[in-house]
């Protein structure tokens, strides 16, 4: 069984924002692999949608708890379920990659992200397989006129969604 979980903020005034790129892409993979709607479980603080892919059991999960909370449901999720971190797999924003691009990191630092930062310390090891979407162009850090943490909060363009989305089969592979 793996746990895969897309970092993000709940609310509507945070839909498509760039700290939200996690929850985007979890909510595109659900829909490529055919899983059912996502819903709320109270019990993890997290809408979740579970189902099967490579004849694997996994659970798409995307915490409701705020972003520098997110350990707190990634957490009752993986004690719940008895999963090994080797089969947590979480996504999210990275300002320092560039926009239409991902890298894969596991046992490195949360280079200042608040999400990733609360999962180190409720799971209490960094030994967690990260999928790093990036979220700024070069253009963009250029441009930019504000702190990483006003950036983060800014919405996608339509073709900037559009440019996250084209990473979906490669993502994939990846799981």
């Amino acid at each position: 069984m793996k746990l895969i979980v897309g970092l993000g903020n709940p609310g509507n005034q945070y839909e498509n924002t760039r700290h939200n790129a996690g929850f985007i892409m979890l909510g595109e993979i659900q829909k490529e692999l055919s899983f059912p709607e996502f819903e709320f479980s109270k019990k993890f603080n997290a809408e979740i949608s579970e189902g099967n892919f490579n004849g694997q059991k996994i659970i798409l999960a995307k915490p409701q708890t705020f972003m520098n909370l997110s350990g707190q449901s990634v957490s009752s999720l993986i004690t719940f379920y008895k999963i090994p971190l080797e089969d947590l797999i979480v996504l999210h924003d990275d300002l320092d990659i560039n926009l239409g691009a991902f890298k894969i990191s596991t046992d490195s630092s949360a280079g200042g992200h608040n999400g990733v930062t609360s999962i180190f310390e409720t799971l209490g090891s960094q030994k967690v397989r990260r999928i790093r979407i990036g979220i700024e162009g070069i253009e963009k850090k250029l441009e930019r006129k504000m702190s990483g943490s006003d950036f983060v909060l800014q919405k996608f363009s339509q073709e900037e969604i559009e440019i996250i989305k084209k990473l979906l089969q490669e993502i994939i592979k990846n799981i």
